[in-house]
């Protein structure tokens, strides 16, 4: 090595120094140095690691705190407690008779999270409710939910043996439960509502239509009273009506009837059923689906010759006869490969009067030929029977008639053959035909004669009402009606025996019986509608006729009902009641 070498090596030496031993180390890197920076490196990484530690577990608790204080997840049937409790306003007839009204009650449900032993739960609460689905039970106690119903709406009996059993795992949540005291009598009217008392039929569905569902929605309907919705049906009425519907069922062996009052001047409905029915504190009973169905407002039917009384009315308002106006019914119309014949023919020259009383097809059909097919038409649209009726209730059906009117249609139709309408409609017009020729839309609320006239439309001449009340009460006096008629209260009406329409055919031993009557005929109050669908106790022939099963059903109805309507009976001197005189 060269001396230059050996001098490089010795500087290069002279830049380090040794530790404790012996190792050569850079000068101002002493260990002392390293510690102290390798000690502050860890402190750095323990902070950076508390730091974040404390962060995660600080959005935890945020989280947390944010689903404590949010609302509780709910389903379609697990409802917040607020809405359980909603108050419905209370429905009550005229004079104020509750016919639905709210009571509390609780409902049992599961934290299938905090249940240990689901087997033990279900067979202890069988115990109590002894009609427990055991299956469907079992698998809501071991669902992964946090909540699940049990059973909705227990009497307090339950409640109490269930909270003696000393459950963990369950509770009970406090609700309210619509009650309808008077149970099937208003039915139809009323309606009911489903488990989350929530409108579902009638006037309660209705009211829900009006705003209380929104209210309802957002919460401002808990624990507030509401003022009551006063409905226009006279609770007594509607008890006599419903009894005399209900029991022709069986007097007539039919499978469906009904019946409806109704106030000429107003438009309002006094009582109103149809049967079979159903009770809506149990809505969904063993009978109810048979009774669901309102044949007063949502079925439609052929009326039969209750049609005539239109038919008539429309030939006297057009001018083509009047009164004194004669028709030939000798003989059977023929047309489009169908004949046109009377059941109870005179084989003679009818008086307009007589066509009514004998309840002429051949007549009739006159009539409507020679006032023409579109004036047909047209008169029986100003009526409301070829349109959707406009009242409160939901459960409203649409008539039907012919896509083309043709002459054999129009024939047809003017006897109550070829267009289907509602009964309850049906005798909204009928009304028209005694009060002087006003159609008034049905209502189920409360309204007055003034509130009356703003709705209501003119669509008869008074002189036509005044000759159809006439025929009216010729009919209840010498007819089809006699078997309606209660001495001293002038009943007149016009009976119709119709053939119902079986696979596209008329079945003659299927009928469909109404009566369409007005009371007192010298200055009528009231309509009364009823019918009677297949009827089967007349001379055991299996096709009874609308004099022996729907007019008797008016009678009764009338004879119980006038006096609570304070129509009072009229008599002579000798006591027999007084024939009306125009």
């Amino acid at each position: 090595m060269s001396f230059l070498s050996r001098i490089m090596v010795v500087k290069r030496r002279a830049h380090f120094s040794s530790d404790r031993k012996g190792r050569a180390v850079m000068p101002g890197k002493t260990f002392e140095g390293t510690r102290k920076r390798k000690s502050s490196q860890a402190r750095n990484r323990v902070g950076l690691l508390i730091a974040g530690f404390a962060a995660f577990y600080c959005l935890i608790g945020g989280r947390l705190v944010q689903y404590g204080m949010a609302m509780p997840e709910t389903t379609s049937s697990i409802l917040p407690a607020d809405r359980l409790m909603a108050s419905r306003p209370d429905i009550v007839d005229r004079n104020g008779e509750i016919l639905a009204t709210d009571i509390r009650t609780v409902s049992l449900f599961a934290e299938p999270h905090k249940i240990v032993d689901a087997d033990e739960v279900v067979e202890k609460l069988s115990t109590v409710l002894t009609d427990l689905d055991i299956r469907s039970t079992y698998s809501r106690l071991k669902s992964n939910s946090r909540f699940q119903w049990l059973r909705r709406q227990l009497t307090p009996k339950q409640q109490s043996q269930i909270l003696a059993l000393g459950i963990p795992g369950i509770g009970f949540r406090p609700e309210k439960r619509r009650f309808y005291p008077g149970g099937r009598t208003a039915a139809h009217i009323v309606g009911y509502v489903n488990i989350d008392n929530r409108g579902v039929a009638g006037m309660e569905r209705y009211v829900d239509t009006q705003g209380l569902a929104d209210l309802a929605a957002v919460g401002m309907t808990s624990n507030q009273p509401l003022e009551p919705v006063k409905l226009s049906i006279d609770l007594r009425v509607q008890a006599i009506v419903h009894d005399v519907v209900a029991a022709s069922i069986g007097k007539y062996n039919s499978i469906g009837a009904g019946a409806a009052v109704i106030d000429v001047h107003t438009g309002e409905i006094l009582g109103m059923a149809s049967a079979p029915d159903f009770d809506p504190n149990d809505p969904n009973g063993v009978d109810a689906e048979k009774g669901w169905m309102n044949r007063m407002t949502n079925s439609t039917f052929e009326m039969g010759s209750t049609f005539k009384s239109f038919t008539l009315a429309m030939g006297l308002d057009d001018g083509k006869m009047n009164l004194n106006s004669t028709f030939d019914a000798r003989f059977p119309i023929r047309i489009g490969g169908f004949t046109i014949k009377d059941f109870h023919g005179k084989g003679r020259v009818l008086s307009v009067p007589e066509i009514f009383q004998y309840s002429s097809n051949i007549g009739t059909a006159k009539i409507a030929d020679a006032v023409g097919i579109e004036g047909h038409k047209d008169f029986l649209t100003r009526l409301g029977l070829l349109t959707r009726m406009k009242t409160e209730l939901p459960e409203v059906a649409m008539p039907s008639q012919p896509r083309q009117w043709k002459k054999i249609n129009s024939i047809t139709i003017s006897f109550g053959h070829g267009v289907s309408t509602t009964p309850l409609q049906t005798a909204v017009a009928g009304a028209a035909l005694v009060n002087g020729g006003k159609l008034i839309e049905p209502t189920f609320l409360p309204r007055t004669q003034d509130e009356a006239d703003l709705v209501a439309s003119q669509v008869l001449k008074p002189t036509t009402s005044r000759d159809m009340r006439y025929l009216f009460e010729w009919n209840g006096a010498n007819g089809s009606g006699r078997n309606a008629r209660v001495a001293g209260f002038d009943v007149g009406g016009k009976t119709g025996t119709a053939d119902k329409v079986v696979n596209g055919r008329y079945a003659h031993d299927k009928n469909f019986n109404a009566f369409l009557s007005a009371f007192p005929m010298g200055d009528p109050q009231y309509v009364v509608l009823s019918f009677s669908d297949e009827p089967k106790t007349d001379k055991g022939n299996g096709a009874a006729l609308a004099a022996t099963s729907a007019a008797p059903m008016v009678k009764e109805i009338i004879s119980r009902a006038a006096p609570i309507l304070g129509v009072k009976p009229k008599f002579g001197n000798d006591g027999s009641a007084l024939l009306v005189s125009y």
